[in-house]
Parts: structure tokens; sequence; C-alpha cells
């Protein structure tokens, strides 16, 4: 009991000291809080991808679908775009489109989980590289669908993106305007901060109670043997979809809350490297470890910003000839090229299962039969008496 005390105490000083975190930096400047809620929001979307790949064992490279899913609902339902190129709407909101957060976030998360079901029900049969290429394929048809539905009907405003989106409001409190608090002005960028950390902390919790259930038990038994889970009488088909499901729904809220974040969405923030990073973000942490995640997620997201400041240099010493952006992509590479030859279950792995523990020396063994006697010490072996 005192242990498990101690446990939650130093739960409740860390989460403490992640909301004191970005009143600290944003002396520094609001870039660096910016930076810190965009990690959050990444590691939003690795939850749930973990859910897919770490629980389920299904490889999704197309997940980035999801996020742009969220990210232009919520941009179409809360910016005066709609009301511009559509009369019956107009007309209808004189006043323009300015859903409530609390109805677009749901609903993002609703129609994300549709759109992983509807991606999951034609590859439930498929496994390993032909269920990534086809998920990849996915991602890549909601990107160019974006890009493209300006015509006939201006939808999403095609490569011209969506802007004035309008800013998450809780309470009265909006996250898009400075905040004065306790005497101390709150910027905007530590208000999403604070939005963004408790969607994380809500999506560990549900991530936590998920891999306790009996349904992340059943994902987890598909994960290891697909057949030896039916057989077993689990319903792998909804456990797929499912999974689908729920993961996608975490890439939905994400995405609302980028749009708002940013302001503006166009379908080049859900290219396919996104999508390809938040699976090393899943996979370099540790797959299916919720604190390997949470780890692997704040490194990737960070490292980029990071080596921001090691690029630039070293562009300065060869006088312009070497490409800041390349050569920072170029040294993201080699960072998680490094990390899995060092750690290739991930920096911080889920224990194995399965194994028994250490024995001590002397000790009885476990599992007496009364159907069988202890062979005495001197006695031959099988093969002895065989030969």
């Amino acid at each position: 009991m005192e242990k498990l005390f101690q446990h939650k105490y130093s739960a409740w000083v860390l989460v403490a000291a992640l909301v004191v975190l970005p009143l600290a930096v944003q002396s520094f400047g609001a870039g660096w809080v910016r930076i810190m809620a965009l990690a959050l929001l990444y590691v939003l979307l690795a939850l749930g991808l973990n859910i897919v790949v770490g629980y389920a064992g299904l490889l999704d490279l197309g997940f980035v679908a999801f996020y742009a899913v969220g990210a232009y609902l919520y941009a179409l339902l809360s910016s005066p775009h709609l009301g511009e190129n559509f009369e019956v709407i107009a007309a209808a909101f004189p006043n323009g489109l300015h859903t409530p957060v609390w109805i677009l976030v749901p609903l993002a998360a609703l129609v994300a989980a549709v759109a992983g079901v509807v991606l999951g029900t034609p590859v439930l049969k498929l496994r390993g590289d032909y269920l990534a290429i086809v998920t990849l394929g996915f991602g890549e048809i909601i990107r160019v669908f974006m890009n493209n539905l300006e015509y006939p009907v201006n939808i999403t405003n095609g490569p011209r993106g969506i802007d004035r989106i309008d800013a998450v409001e809780i309470a009265g409190v909006s996250l898009g305007k400075p905040l004065q608090l306790l005497g101390l002005q709150v910027h905007q960028v530590t208000l999403h901060y604070w939005a963004f950390l408790a969607l994380v902390l809500l999506g560990i919790v549900v991530c936590y109670r998920l891999q306790s259930s009996r349904i992340g038990r059943a994902w987890m038994a598909i994960r290891e043997d697909e057949i030896a889970a039916k057989a077993m009488g689990v319903n792998t088909r909804n456990m797929k979809l499912l999974a689908f499901a729920m993961g996608a729904s975490f890439g939905g809220v994400a995405g609302a809350m980028f749009a708002s974040f940013q302001g503006f969405v166009s379908p080049e923030s859900f290219s396919l490297t996104e999508s390809v990073m938040i699976v090393a973000m899943v996979v370099l942490g540790g797959l299916g470890h919720l604190p390997g995640v949470v780890l692997g997620a704040l490194l990737l997201a960070g490292l980029p910003e990071v080596l921001r400041y090691v690029a630039g240099p070293l562009q300065a010493m060869t006088d312009g000839r070497l490409d800041a952006a390349i050569l920072r992509q170029l040294m993201i590479a080699l960072a998680m090229v490094g990390i899995m030859l060092a750690r290739p279950r991930g920096l911080w792995p889920t224990p194995e299962h399965g194994k028994a523990a250490a024995r001590p020396q002397g000790a009885p063994k476990r599992g007496f039969s009364l159907l069988r006697s202890p062979a005495p010490a001197d006695a031959p072996s099988l093969g002895e008496a065989a030969r």
C-alpha cells in the first residue's frame, strides 16, 4: 500500500510539474512553448496508433488520414469557408458557422472512427506488408482528396487550404487570446498546451484501462497469434474493426486540436512523412508500452527542433553548400538508426510476458503432481536409461 501511494504521489507531482512548465518556459519565448504543445499533439497521435499497431499488431502506415479528417472537419465547421461557398449555409447561419468545441471534438472522434471502420473492413484478411501497403494507399487517397475537392464544388479549397479557423473556447475562455491569471499574462500557446496536456492525460487513462480490459487482452491475443485467438473464441473481425475505430478516434481529436491551434489547415500538413514519423514514435519508444510510446513521441517531436540549432552552424561552416533542412532530416535519420541498433525493442520496451521467473537455486519446482512422485537425485535420466 505504501509503494502504491508513493507511485500515485509521484504521478501527481509529475502532472503538476508539467502544468507549471510552460509558465517557466514562456519567459524564453513563445516558440519553445509552441514546440512543447505540438509534441503533446504527437503524443496523442502516438497513443492512438499504439492501439492499432502496439495492441492489435496491425501495421497502419496511413494513420495521418484520420488526423486530416479531424482537422478538416473542425476547419469546415468553425470557419466562414462553407458560408462563402454555399448560399444555403450562409442563409441558415448568417453570422457564420461557429460550432462549439463540445460538439466538434466528439464529432471529430466519431467521424474519424467511422473512417477507421471504412479502412478496416476491406483489409481484415491482410497481414504484414500487404496491410501496410493498403493503409499507406488510404492515407494518400485522403490527402489527394483534400487537395482536389475544389472543383466543381469548392469544399476544401484545394491546395490553398482553409484559414480563419476559430480557436477553441472553453467555459467562455478563448484559447486564441492571452489570459490574465493571478496577475500573470498567460500566452495563447500556453493555454493550448494545457488543453493538449489534459487530452493526453485522458488518452493515457483510456489506453491504460483498455490494455487491462478484456478487449485489450483480445487485441494482444490477435497480435501474438490470430489463428489461436480465433480458436479460443475471440471474434477477430470485430476486434480488429474496434482497434481501427478506437485508434482513429484519437487521430480525429488530435486533428481537431491541430486545426484550432494553427488556425489554418492544408493538405501539406498530412503528408506521408507525418505518418511515417508517427509510426517511428511508436516503434522507437516501445510497441505496446505506454511509457515508451510517450517517450518516443516526445523525443521524435522535439528532436527536429533541437537539431535545427545544429544544422544552422554546420550550414554556415560550409558557406551555405549544405541545405539546413536536408541536413536536419539526415541527422534525424541517423539518430533513429542509432537508437534501433542500440535498443532493438525500443527505448522503453514492454516487459516480456510468458517467461517463468528466475527460480532460486535449490528451490523446489512448481507444479507438484500427485500422479508422479519426484525422482531420486541419483536416478538415471531418460537418455541414460535408453543407452
